[in-house]
């Protein structure tokens, strides 16, 4: 079941919020430098977010990540205009929400995003169909079209034969499928995601991101997902944005962080990270010559070290050559290297080469 919407960019740009009375007046301090503890102390106010400057893939998953207190909750709550902002712009395509009338807002939020919660935030009384249509029933649509795509999404999240249960007859992970199937029953092309899997068991949680992933390969909506584990982020995102008190200090793909972390704060998140999952092969392969046929299997542009190691290993290779989609030949890989890079940090020039 295809969606006719098309999922858009998001881009925010110079984005301010401060808690408090009176939060405008105090902006141009922040420009200038005052810092969060400052603006507390000196005024009462709250810096909730700083000059946030990123621009979210259309049809991609943007991570945003931090730790409690970071500003990362109170920034996706401004991409449906949940929270307003002190100053800066939410670009949604081509249209500035912060702009938004109140009628226009309502028939964002109605047809254009979907909010994905960690406490699950289904209604207790209505059974499993009826939280899933909840959405589209606030939209008007006819009993029979809601039915049938509840049962579509209801079902490729893994819930058929369930469509009748209560959210309390459900296991977590279940519910927060539920969830789930209620965002894409919207039919929305955004979806918001606030640590929608935090509260789950790890072994559950790992499989709620695989559902995500898989689906995701189909709908390709433009995806805003919120949490604190580095693992989750980089399991999930196209690209990453790390806050810290309110301010970005770095963004990219999984890759670049872990090979590139800007400071300290950042690498010591990344210091423990499986680098076999986040390190791609065209980052440490050698360049092969024109021409050159390549030796052992060929392994796609794209494939991380531990999927290149498996399938080398698998046919008791050594060397293997990387070709891009269209087949054409762009290195030579060997063994000893992948698994190298995979425990130990590749070092700067290496890391340079691959920016």
């Amino acid at each position: 079941m295809g969606d006719a919407k098309e999922s858009p960019r998001i881009s925010i740009r110079n984005l301010y919020k401060i808690f408090g009375k009176n939060p405008e007046q105090y902006v141009d301090l922040v420009k200038q430098g005052m810092t969060k503890t400052e603006l507390n102390e000196q005024h009462g106010h709250v810096l909730g977010l700083k000059d946030i400057n990123i621009d979210m893939p259309a049809g991609g998953i943007m991570v945003v990540m931090g730790l409690s207190g970071s500003g990362k909750s109170t920034l996706i709550r401004h991409i449906n205009r949940l929270i307003d902002p002190t100053a800066g712009e939410v670009i949604v395509g081509e249209e500035d929400v912060c702009k938004m009338s109140p009628g226009q807002l309502r028939e964002f939020r109605r047809h254009q995003t979907a909010m994905v919660f960690q406490k699950f935030a289904l209604l207790p009384h209505r059974t499993v169909m009826d939280n899933a249509v909840y959405g589209l029933e606030v939209q008007g649509i006819s009993r029979t079209q809601q039915l049938e795509r509840a049962q579509h999404w209801v079902s490729r999240v893994g819930l058929a034969g369930f469509e009748n249960n209560y959210p309390n007859q459900l296991s977590g992970g279940m519910q927060q499928r539920v969830g789930l199937a209620r965002a894409l029953t919207n039919d929305a092309p955004i979806l918001l995601m606030d640590e929608a899997f935090s509260a789950l068991d790890p072994l559950i949680r790992m499989d709620m991101q695989s559902v995500l992933l898989d689906l995701q390969k189909e709908i390709r909506k433009t995806v805003v997902f919120i949490t604190h584990d580095l693992d989750e982020a980089l399991r999930l995102g196209d690209k990453i944005a790390i806050l810290r008190d309110g301010e970005v200090i770095q963004q990219g793909t999984g890759q670049e962080i872990v090979l590139n972390p800007a400071d300290e704060y950042i690498s010591s998140f990344v210091k423990e990270v499986n680098r076999g999952r986040v390190v791609l092969v065209e980052t440490i392969m050698k360049p092969l010559a024109e021409g050159n046929p390549g030796e052992g299997p060929a392994i796609a542009i794209g494939t991380t070290l531990e999927e290149a190691a498996k399938t080398m290993t698998d046919a008791n290779v050594g060397k293997a050559h990387i070709v891009e989609a269209d087949g054409k030949i762009m290195g030579s890989l060997d063994i000893h290297e992948v698994i190298s890079s995979m425990v130990t940090p590749i070092g700067h020039d290496d890391a340079i080469a691959a920016e």
